[in-house]
């Protein structure tokens, strides 16, 4: 195996939790499908009818929001740069700097597998910048392009 070749060992949930600080019901990661450190990585998220944004958005009619999916998008890009930069991120948050050409093409409901394709466009020391696709059933469902700075966590008072 190269540095290049993908990862096809899964990640799950609980190991996905040890890397990103979110949770439910913010944590939109299931399960990590395959990765290349630095490059990029195709995950799953299984879109269920309990979500809180559904009570909501919209009553009767249950569309999974756009800015969800790119949240999506973007904690998987946080777990490429976990991988790649290894143990130098246990003290360290990754913030959205940018979201670019964002556009929903379909929408996504509760009982799709909303896969999560994640690739590097550029890194420069703290700043990173990937493009991303939801997919359900094969169909681009929306696409972005974001960046995002890795920090220092905050000191706590």
């Amino acid at each position: 195996m190269t540095e290049t070749d993908p990862i096809k060992d899964p990640i799950i949930v609980q190991d996905i939790m040890a890397m990103l600080p979110h949770r439910y019901p913010f944590l939109m990661v299931d399960r990590v499908l395959e990765y290349v450190p630095g490059e990029y990585a195709i995950a799953r998220k299984n879109v269920t009818y309990n979500e809180p944004h559904f009570m909501g958005h919209f009553p009767g009619h249950p569309i999974m929001p756009g800015v969800l999916i790119v949240e999506a998008l973007a904690q998987v890009a946080a777990l490429v740069v976990v991988k790649t930069l290894q143990n130098q991120t246990e003290e360290k948050l990754v913030y959205f700097m940018t979201i670019e050409n964002a556009k929903f093409r379909k929408p996504v409901v509760p009982g799709d597998i909303l896969e999560l394709h994640v690739q590097k466009v550029q890194n420069r020391g703290a700043v990173w910048k990937f493009s991303g696709q939801g997919i359900v059933d094969g169909k681009v469902c929306a696409e972005a392009t974001f960046s995002a700075m890795i920090s220092d966590k905050p000191k706590e008072a």
